[in-house]
């Protein structure tokens, strides 16, 4: 169990029954009255961020969250479709509001960890760098250079991102899924 006191930034505690992670937390005593905690919480089943006080006596259970490693097979319909690792059968499905805007740089047969709470899945977790192959990119337009020329080019997996005017069809790149943006080309081997 945890008291009022245990929550601090990165614990993770069942509060009203969901997850929530705890993002920054206060202590807080004001004149002749118990001390608070106030807190920023963030819900991990919703991603919703609210403030909240807790007091004196207050005590939380820490959420047990599992992580296993589940393979993306295809999308269809504003649904995507993702199987156990070790056996394609075990098949289930995911809108784009569960895995967010991450969404976009899935491709099949990737391996990716999904986080369950109380045998529901609450998040998808795909790595902060990831690989892809460009499929289309307009030729770099020659123009100012003072600052770094960037065009609009579609990934593998459909995304389309800015990147520098160099890369070309066929290159493949490095790209943060956290902010979306291209980091580097990886040279071929």
């Amino acid at each position: 169990m945890l008291t009022h006191n245990d929550l601090k930034k990165g614990i993770i505690a069942v509060i009203d029954g969901e997850p929530y992670e705890i993002i920054e937390s206060q202590s807080v005593k004001m004149a002749q009255r118990r001390p608070i905690i106030q807190s920023k919480i963030k819900n991990l089943i919703t991603g919703r961020t609210t403030e909240r006080n807790f007091q004196q006596g207050d005590t939380f259970e820490e959420a047990e969250l599992i992580k296993l490693e589940k393979k993306f097979l295809y999308f269809h319909k504003d649904r995507y479709f993702f199987c156990d690792a070790d056996n394609p059968s075990k098949r289930f499905d995911l809108s784009l509001e569960q895995i967010g805007q991450g969404a976009k740089f899935l491709k099949p047969n990737q391996i990716m960890e999904v986080v369950t709470f109380q045998d529901k899945i609450i998040k998808i977790s795909l790595p902060i760098k990831i690989q892809l192959k460009v499929i289309e990119a307009p030729p770099g337009v020659m123009g100012d250079r003072a600052q770094g020329g960037t065009k609009s080019v579609t990934l593998e997996s459909g995304a389309q991102i800015n990147v520098p005017l160099f890369i070309e069809q066929d290159d493949v790149i490095e790209i943060n899924t956290e902010t979306g943006e291209y980091t580097k080309r990886v040279e071929a081997e």
